[in-house]
């Protein structure tokens, strides 16, 4: 990890960093912000995926999918509290049973199946 900050996208959209590891839902998620405007980085289906992409890039906020290929997405959101970045977890899972769960302490749950509604509003939430 660099100590120099990562650049942010071009651009004045708002970027949203997406971690899923189904690529159908992943893919439903970045129309869903895409046609609200946001810029989005990813998708990244693995934690060590959305690490590196931290590693390159700033986005201003995250979606997270509390489980990814049987890892629990805390790692992720270490380094977003470490950055100040914001995230919004989406995830069927009880991920506040994970061994350092209360990193995501806060974090609005939009829940499975993804709600366009419900997504952005929490969203919109995490950056105010």
């Amino acid at each position: 990890m660099s100590d120099k900050p990562a650049p942010r996208p071009p651009g004045n959209r708002v970027s949203v960093l997406v971690v899923e590891d189904e690529m159908m839902i992943a893919l439903d998620v970045q129309m869903m912000l895409e046609d609200n405007g946001y810029t989005v980085l990813g998708p990244a289906g693995s934690v060590e995926g959305a690490l590196r992409l931290l590693d390159e890039l700033r986005p201003d906020v995250a979606v997270l999918d509390g489980n990814l290929r049987g890892r629990p997405v805390i790692p992720v959101a270490r380094r977003l509290r470490s950055l100040e970045i914001p995230f919004v977890l989406s995830s069927a899972y009880d991920i506040f049973t994970f061994d350092g769960s209360d990193v995501l302490a806060g974090a609005e749950n939009v829940q499975k199946p993804v709600s366009e509604n419900r997504l952005i509003a929490a969203l919109q939430r995490a950056l105010s």
